[in-house]
Order: structure tokens, then C-alpha cells, then sequence
């Protein structure tokens, strides 16, 4: 006998972080209805996890929420670099690196930058832009059980406040539900990787008098050395409020008790070189850096996003970013397949996708621990500065997946960035002009198909029509160029064809998460035929 259900929708997602709440961003601005669970009462309430990256903030401020978050990162806007020193009041200091951006040379490739902003600030503006969307997010619901089958999962939930159970009916599931993924475990997915890092507890602490000492230093994070209260510094509001990263050993049998109020406040005191700090604790929480990563990112109608299917070292903030991004290659893929312009089987590209760039980026982040000598973490010998970070943060690719005319052996991560518009890459970023307001190119991949051709194009951009409407595949084709009859015209000096790596009369295809799918340098004799082809290919069809 079948359960009884009690909602129906095409998509349940698990997890109400910062991946699960990004995900359901993603969805709603695709038009896919959704619920979203998360066991806890509320959003977190602790702050960490304030890295993100430039190629997550393209992908806010495509979903139209980039303002948002940089004015409730506000706080934290002039903090740049990461400082290594013995304790604060000493004269020995090392910049790890100065600024983010020396230079703001970033902005020649995005319409956007890094941004500062904890967790605790970020996932209410998630989960404010998710619910003016039409999310459905019920906190303080547990998922207990799933059943799936060929047609859909079966999802026992309950209300931890009332105790109160659901049976909800999904087409998929997307499990967002942390490192220990109760979700993973009943698929009975493995993992691969170094396993545990390092241990910390993260400590919030008030203390008035140690702006005095930070002074204008306004660093991301500091690195204090000392070797009897080594930790990390991170400041909330550069006033009062700030977090300690303090070593754990729970191999060593220390257990999380031992961190008491006197210990913590002990310890930052020495750490930071001010015996007679007045710290007051207001919370501590463990956290775990380890390096695993899924052995499959799916299984059957059920998808693994953010940490549930990888594990990163801290440093650099990979992994929360790793996870957004996660979400947004898995969300227009179920959007696609929901809709019916892609088959099922683009559903299997996800994992062929974001598995390989998981695997190099957790190896980057292990290493860029070890080179900045993160505490609690041994340094590997032979580990020397990392290069390529952009590369890691941007540059990486899929050659394999979704994709046509790529390299399948080619570098998932290049060792320096580069922005060609080769099919598995990011499509290039340009500043374009339209009826004289001017807008990226990255403005235009979200929610179709896009061709783009350069002035001597028309015959791409009339056979990529023709082809979608024999596809029904919503599909948007661009005329560039500085022509008055082009579609969209690039700043005065910019050669759009040479930044795409076409021709005039070439063309490329972007997929909806700004991916390059397909790309002819030049004319051929059939253009609709060869578009109908490449998107056949890249959906599936």
C-alpha cells in the first residue's frame, strides 16, 4: 500500500545552508517550485565561511542579488590580506599576500570582485530572495527517510518542533545536508581523499581593546604563531566582536570540554600578546578540515551538493564556493529536464562536471594550508607557495560533461587563468552596450540557451533560431559588433569576435550557467544543421 502524500513538488532539497539556500536561489530564478528542509530553527548564527569568491559573486549578481550582499557585508568591506605574526603587539609580521586584487587588474576578465561576507550575514539574504521567489523553506524540519524510483523519491519529514511527519513526493532530490550527509550514507556513496586535516574551535569573543592593537591592520585573517596559543584572528564588526580559531587535538583525547571560558580567553590573550585583555566568550563551535570527496555525486533520482559531497581545507574558502557553484550547474540542468527541452541523461553530467573540479580544488586547498601554515595543520614538506589561485577560483574547466569539441584528457584547472572561450571554460566577460545601457556578457546566461556571433554572423544566428524551434529548446542568438544593426554593440576599442576565440563570422554556445558549450571559428555550409547537432549533443537529446 502506498504512503499517503502530503506535498508534491519536482524538486526537495535537503540542507538549508548556504548551498542548499543557493540552490534554492537558483531554482526559483529558473521557475522550478521547490521545497527546501533544514533541521535547524534558523539560519546559522556563527560567523564563518566569509570567503566568496569572484566566480560565486558573478553568479549572485546574475541572480540579482549582489547588492544585497556586499551592504550586508558592509561591515567587513575595507579587510584585505592575511597577516602571519608572532602575537599582534610584536614587531614581526609577514603578509601572507597584501590585497586580494593588487592592482584591480580582476576587472579586465569579471563584472564583479571578492567579497567578504560570514555565513551569518549571507544565508538570510538567501533565504529572503529564495522566499520572494516562491521557495518553499521550512526550518526546523528533519528529512527521517527516502525511498526513490523510477519516477520520483518518497521523503518522510518532520517537524522538530511539533514532532509532526509528511510525506513529501519528489522528481529529484538535492542533498545539501553537510559533511555527514545522512543522505550520502543511506545511498551508500564512499568517499576518496586525505581524510581528516586538523582540527579547531572556532571562539566569538568580545574585546573592546584590541582594535587598539589590530590598528589599521584590516586583514582578513591573522595568523598568530606563537607557539604556546597559536590560532587564528578573525574579526566580525573591526570594533569589538571577533573570532579565535584555536587547535583541537581530539586525537590526542582532548575533549571539547577542556575549552572552557578561562581556557579560551586565556589563550587569546597570549595568542595575541595582551596579558591584560579584558575577553569576554560568547560561543565557541568545533569544525573539522578534511579532504574527502564523493566516489558519485548522484544516485538515481538523488543529487549530492556542497559538503555532502566534498570536504576542504579552509584556506582560501574553496569549499562553501565549490558548493554554490555546485548548486548552479545542478540547478539549470533539473530546470532543463523539468521543462523538456534536455533529456535525462543531462542529468548525468553534473557529477562528470563538478566531481573532477572538486578533486583538484580540495588537493589546492589542502596545499594552500600547508603553505600558509595554518594552525593545527603540519606543514608537508616540499609544499611551496601556490600559484594559479585564479585559476582555481575562475578558470576552471569541464572537459567533459556537457559539452562538445573539448578535450576529454585537458586540465580540469589550469595551472594559470586564461579566458578564450573554449568550449568546457567560463565564457569570457565584456562589457557590451544595448540601446546604450551598458551590461556584461555574463548578464545574459541564465535562463536559455544563448548563441553568439560576431558582426558577420546572420546566417549563424538565423540557423541557431531555426534549429531550437525544431528542438523546442528556448534559445536566445546575439548579433555583436559595432554595426547599428547588431543586436549589442562592445565598448569602443574591444574586439568581441577575438576575445571569444571566433571569427567574425564564427560563433559559440552558452549554456545557462555562462559555460561554453559548443564553438565554430568560422562559416560553415549548414548552420542550423550544426547548431541542432551541438545541442543535441550537449542536452542530451
Amino acid at each position: 500500500m502506498n504512503p499517503k502524500v502530503d506535498d508534491r513538488v519536482p524538486v526537495l532539497i535537503v540542507g538549508g545552508s548556504l548551498v542548499g539556500l543557493s540552490a534554492a536561489l537558483f531554482l526559483g530564478r529558473l521557475g522550478v517550485r521547490h521545497l527546501l528542509v533544514e533541521k535547524h530553527a534558523d539560519t546559522s548564527r556563527h560567523p564563518r565561511g566569509r570567503g566568496n569568491n569572484v566566480r560565486t559573486m558573478e553568479l549572485y549578481r546574475v541572480a540579482g542579488i549582489e547588492a544585497a550582499i556586499r551592504e550586508a557585508a558592509s561591515v567587513l568591506a575595507p579587510n584585505h590580506g592575511i597577516l602571519q605574526a608572532p602575537s599582534l603587539t610584536g614587531e614581526e609580521q609577514e603578509w601572507l599576500f597584501r590585497e586580494i586584487d593588487p592592482g584591480g587588474r580582476l576587472a579586465r576578465f569579471s563584472p564583479s570582485s571578492w567579497c567578504l561576507c560570514s555565513q551569518n550575514d549571507l544565508e538570510p539574504v538567501l533565504r529572503h530572495a529564495a522566499r520572494d521567489l516562491g521557495a518553499d523553506i521550512r526550518f526546523g524540519t528533519e528529512l527521517l527517510s527516502f525511498e526513490q524510483d523510477d519516477e520520483g523519491v518518497t521523503a518522510l519529514l518532520r517537524s522538530r518542533e511539533t514532532g509532526e511527519e509528511r510525506t513529501v513526493r519528489a522528481q529529484y532530490l538535492v542533498a545539501a545536508d553537510g559533511p555527514r550527509s545522512p543522505a550520502r550514507t543511506a545511498l551508500g556513496i564512499g568517499q576518496t581523499g586525505k581524510g581528516e586535516l586538523f582540527h579547531n574551535v572556532s571562539i566569538t569573543f568580545r574585546a573592546k581593546r584590541l582594535a587598539e592593537a589590530v590598528g589599521d591592520r584590516h586583514f582578513i585573517a591573522c595568523y598568530l604563531t606563537n607557539p604556546e596559543a597559536d590560532g587564528a584572528l578573525l574579526p566580525v564588526d573591526n570594533r569589538e566582536e571577533w573570532v579565535f580559531h584555536a587547535p583541537w587535538h581530539p586525537e590526542h583525547g582532548e575533549p571539547l570540554e577542556a575549552f572552557t571560558d578561562e581556557r579560551c580567553a586565556r589563550h587569546i590573550r597570549a595568542a595575541v600578546g595582551m596579558p591584560e585583555l579584558d575577553v569576554e566568550v560568547t560561543g565557541r563551535a568545533p569544525w573539522h578540515a578534511a579532504e574527502r570527496v564523493a566516489e558519485g555525486y548522484s544516485s538515481g533520482r538523488v543529487f549530492l551538493a556542497g559538503d555532502s559531497a566534498h570536504e576542504m581545507s579552509p584556506t582560501g574558502a574553496f569549499g562553501s564556493n565549490t558548493g554554490i557553484q555546485d548548486a548552479h550547474n545542478l540547478a539549470w540542468k533539473l530546470a532543463a529536464v523539468l521543462c523538456g527541452w534536455a533529456g535525462p541523461g543531462l542529468l548525468d553530467t553534473y557529477g562528470q562536471e563538478r566531481r573532477p573540479v572538486a578533486r583538484v580544488t580540495s588537493e589546492r586547498a589542502s596545499a594552500r594550508s600547508a603553505e600558509h601554515s595554518h594552525p593545527g595543520y603540519a606543514v608537508v614538506p616540499g609544499v611551496g607557495r601556490q600559484a594559479g589561485v585564479l585559476a582555481v577560483a575562475l578558470g576552471y574547466r569541464y572537459p567533459q560533461g556537457a559539452v562538445t569539441g573539448t578535450d576529454p584528457q585537458g586540465a580540469v584547472v589550469p595551472e594559470a587563468f586564461e579566458s578564450a572561450g573554449e568550449p568546457g571554460s567560463r565564457a569570457p566577460h565584456q562589457w557590451l552596450l544595448r540601446a546604450g545601457v551598458r551590461l556584461s556578457t555574463l548578464d545574459l546566461y541564465e535562463q536559455t540557451m544563448v548563441l553568439l556571433t560576431g558582426s558577420a554572423g546572420t546566417a549563424w544566428q538565423e540557423g541557431a533560431r531555426r534549429a531550437a524551434d525544431r528542438l523546442a529548446v528556448p534559445l536566445e542568438a546575439f548579433r555583436i559588433g559595432p554595426d547599428g544593426e547588431d543586436d549589442l554593440a562592445p565598448e569602443p576599442g574591444e574586439d568581441f569576435a577575438a576575445l571569444h576565440g571566433i571569427g567574425p563570422d564564427g560563433a559559440l554556445l552558452v549554456r545557462p550557467d555562462g559555460f561554453v558549450a559548443w564553438r565554430a571559428q568560422g562559416p560553415v555550409e549548414d548552420p542550423a544543421g550544426e547548431v541542432e547537432r551541438a545541442l543535441r549533443e550537449v542536452l542530451s537529446l
